[in-house]
């Protein structure tokens, strides 16, 4: 991971390009409208240019409350007029989208010789973009390693931000000059590797919010009156310790192979909140086989734990496991 805090638009820019940078962003969702936004506020040192948001592309309701919210005063139009008045076209669509906006903007003529097209998607990397490569344009891929709101409170959020990048050799400099302009650092990940980075990403920080809204649907339904709150604590110490530590963060039954406890819990799990059950099997079924490869689980007691696991998932009787002794006196 690359810092670049000393970078500047204006060295890796050609000679006599306009200043400002004329910016079009054609989606205006959560990511979109926040880039730009935070591009208003970039004031470059030495000289530098700074950008100007040329147009925006955005239909829904939601869109246009965006950019009123973020972008006051900005032109709407199309996406093939925000296109053609743009030095740097920004796409913010959906993964699935993205190939077909792409296909039609060259088409239209919308894209020219040395404009930048820059897509926000995780998933893809350069390919996507060929149809605007074929035209001349310079292709980048640039994805922003965080969660969106689509609100203002996401600006101070992008400082430090890393920015998964995707580009040719010869636009590396420019790429990494516009993610400091988004105040963020650079990661290069490899055309072929796209997918696999955004997979990590989206295991890590969607399949986190499932999780959490399930525990706290658990606790909802043991009484807690704030789940939030209860669980607040307890989260963020375990984040924290997870992203230091990895694996050596682990606590809780399974590694300590409380078998018992496994089985109370599963069993008034499918009693009063039924609907999480299949995330708790899966996730304790990693977490024995990370525990056991860990050494901190013996082989004999993940069996047991696993035979809970698959009486559970099956509807069969759990009664028989809940005298389970753990061969751990570790809390």
């Amino acid at each position: 991971m690359d810092s670049i805090a000393g970078s500047s638009v204006s060295a890796v820019v050609a000679p006599g390009a306009p200043r400002p940078l004329k910016v079009g962003v054609i989606g205006a969702g959560r990511v979109g409208a926040v880039l730009a936004a935070s591009l208003l506020r970039y004031r470059a040192a030495d000289g530098a240019p700074d950008f100007a948001i040329s147009a925006v592309a955005g239909e829904s309701d939601a869109s246009r409350r965006r950019i009123a919210d973020l972008l006051p005063g900005a032109v709407i139009a199309r996406p093939t007029v925000v296109a053609r008045g743009a030095d740097i076209v920004l796409l913010t669509v959906p993964d699935d989208m993205l190939g077909n906006v792409v296909t039609q903007l060259a088409a239209s003529g919308a894209l020219r010789p040395g404009q930048y097209v820059v897509h926000t998607s995780g998933r893809h990397g350069l390919a996507v973009l060929d149809p605007a490569l074929e035209v001349g344009a310079r292709t980048i891929a640039l994805h922003p390693a965080m969660t969106f709101t689509g609100t203002a409170v996401d600006l101070d959020r992008l400082a430090g931000c890393v920015f998964g990048l995707t580009a040719a050799s010869a636009d590396r400099a420019f790429t990494e000059a516009l993610v400091h302009a988004f105040g963020g650092r650079a990661m290069w990940v490899p055309e072929e590797m796209r997918t696999l980075y955004h997979a990590g990403l989206a295991h890590g920080a969607n399949h986190l919010v499932t999780l959490v809204t399930e525990a706290m649907e658990i606790l909802s339904a043991a009484g807690a009156d704030d789940p939030a709150g209860t669980l607040r604590p307890l989260l963020t110490a375990a984040l924290d310790n997870a992203l230091e530590h990895g694996d050596a963060a682990l606590t809780g039954p399974i590694v300590r192979g409380d078998a018992g406890t496994v089985a109370a819990h599963l069993a008034d799990i499918r009693a009063n909140a039924v609907q999480t059950l299949p995330s708790y099997l899966a996730m304790a079924r990693a977490t024995v086989s990370r525990a056991v490869s860990d050494g901190r689980l013996l082989p004999i007691r993940a069996l047991k734990i696993r035979q809970i696991l698959d009486a559970a998932e099956f509807g069969l009787p759990l009664g028989e496991f809940l005298g389970a002794e753990s061969d751990s006196i570790e809390q």
